[in-house]
């Protein structure tokens, strides 16, 4: 089709191009037409003077089109003909909000009625048509918009006495934005209701919703949950934007060693492997870059989440729902009725849980889950103080993965400079072991809103369960043992893992020891 409507492109003597993005109108991002009608007829102007304007367009048989665009603009217009992916993506950007657009807006509304909003379906609603809506429409747009393009992670609406301040999570870290008037609070908490389909009459119980949006071309999901405060409902929505999401083992960042480790563990027949760190470490993202490597081989891949964050092509995945009293132990005893091969859970929980999960293992199939526990050792003792059998443990778990997610320095303002010996003594390192003697930090830019970092990148410590560390588990589970027979195998903790991204340049010595919490430790 695309050859089709280049050769008749070719046919109209139209020119033709394959890029627009250093056009005049696309580079300075001028907006000569409303947004809904660029994206629905799939063209652009590109270019302007004072009797013509350039137009891409990509159906070159679309001469409605240029003669509605003609009498738009009271000017003739010459069509160039563009692959429509390219003109789509130059639609996105030449729309795209412009920064400092919510704080405008804020500083705009002193005051609106929630009452004017209305219950349309949201289904596929793009945020950048936006012109037309009322103030408080326009204001939740742009607040998700602005979250989106700083590559925030959740957005935080938190009501107090006299403010209503809104912060982003941005590369872990929470940070303050342009707060909406508190006289908008009710409105805007309204609105966000509405679009997830909660209950917006109900404000003394804590909901949860949904809501599907898209940026032009992007489909972005959010989870969003409310909670009753004492100065009203506190809002946070997790974006799950897709288009954010890197799956793929070569992709997160893992050490080339770890990797080849772990790609072996997936790819056994059976056994459980463990994915261990906090709320926020990227735990969900290596099970899914895990699953995504098996799935492409003839297994039968499900899933048991809360909930499902990504749908991935060639999986089932189920959705623990307390409602209907479907947990964790119950999913996972009917998924084994369904011949799987390879079983995701996405956490235990409890010892009900864990039993089912090593059974499976110990039973032909490979289970893949998490764990709430600080490192790789304490997963064995926090399921042995669950209640599991030592020997059963030695016998199922082919390893153990701890991770966290460090911020990376910013590229933009990256500045070297000389570590105290009291810093040097948090890292456990001599100053011989410094390139130049020298350590490196961001000094804060416009580029990371002032933070001096920006991006994350990961660190992991993998154990597989080697023939002393079966023996030690079998004998006691306690971490601490654990760790010192791990020593001997030279597995690299999380800490060391983190002071040779320091080493390099990719992160600060406070950032480790802040994600780490074993710094000094480590170093003593």
């Amino acid at each position: 089709m695309k050859d089709d409507a280049k050769a008749l492109a070719r046919r109209f003597a139209y020119p033709i191009c394959d890029g627009i993005s250093e056009y005049p109108l696309v580079r300075e991002r001028v907006q000569l037409i409303p947004y809904a009608f660029a994206k629905q007829r799939a063209l652009l102007p590109l270019d302007e003077s004072d009797s013509l304007v350039t137009v891409a367009i990509s159906d070159p048989l679309d001469l409605d089109s240029l003669e509605e665009l003609r009498l738009y603009l009271q000017k003739p217009v010459s069509p160039v003909y563009c692959p429509r992916s390219a003109i789509e993506a130059a639609i996105e950007e030449c729309y795209r909000q412009k920064e400092g657009e919510a704080k405008k807006l804020f500083s705009d509304l002193s005051s609106t009625n929630g009452a004017a909003l209305q219950e349309e379906s949201l289904e596929g609603y793009d945020l950048l048509e936006m012109a037309e809506q009322n103030p408080i429409v326009r204001m939740v747009n742009a607040m998700i918009l602005d979250a989106i393009q700083q590559g925030a992670s959740d957005i935080h609406l938190e009501p107090g006495e006299t403010v209503f301040s809104v912060r982003y999570r941005i590369d872990g870290a929470l940070l303050r934005r342009d707060s909406p008037p508190k006289e908008t609070q009710s409105a805007i908490t309204t609105r966000i209701k509405v679009m997830a389909k909660m209950d917006i009459a109900e404000r003394r119980l804590p909901q949860d919703g949904r809501i599907k949006l898209r940026q032009g071309g992007r489909e972005i999901d959010f989870r969003v949950s409310t909670i009753p405060t004492s100065h009203g409902e506190r809002v946070v929505l997790r974006i799950l934007d897709k288009g954010n999401v890197l799956l793929g083992l070569e992709k997160i960042g893992m050490d080339e060693k770890i990797l080849r480790s772990f790609r072996k563990m997936i790819h056994a027949p059976e056994g459980i492997i463990l994915v261990t760190g906090p709320t926020g470490s990227g735990k969900t993202t290596t099970l899914y870059s895990a699953i995504t490597e098996i799935i492409h081989r003839e297994v039968n891949v499900i899933t048991i989440e809360d909930p499902v964050e990504y749908n991935l092509a060639g999986i089932s995945q189920m959705n623990v729902n307390p409602r209907i009293d479907l947990d964790f132990a119950k999913g996972l005893r009917h998924i084994l009725r369904q011949d799987p091969d390879v079983i995701m859970i996405g956490e235990i929980r409890d010892k009900e849980t864990a039993e089912i999960a090593i059974q499976a293992s110990l039973t032909g199939h490979l289970v893949i889950s998490t764990l709430h526990t600080n490192d790789a050792p304490s997963a064995l003792t926090r399921l042995a103080d669950m209640g599991i059998e030592s020997y059963l443990l030695s016998s199922s778990v082919l390893g153990v993965l701890a991770q966290r997610l460090v911020r990376c320095i910013c590229p933009h303002c990256r500045i070297s400079y000389t570590p105290s010996t009291d810093e040097l003594a948090d890292l456990g390192l001599q100053k011989e072991q410094l390139s130049d003697g020298k350590l490196f930090k961001g000094e804060g830019c416009q580029h990371c809103f002032k933070s001096g970092y920006k991006g994350r990148h990961g660190i992991y410590e993998l154990m597989p369960m080697y023939s002393k560390i079966k023996a030690q588990v079998v004998k006691s589970a306690d971490a601490e043992a654990l760790r010192k027979v791990a020593a001997t195998y030279h597995i690299a903790t999380l800490f060391e893992q983190g002071r040779e991204l320091a080493l390099r340049g990719l992160t600060t010595s406070s950032e480790i020891l802040r994600v780490t919490r074993m710094g000094q430790d480590a170093a003593l």
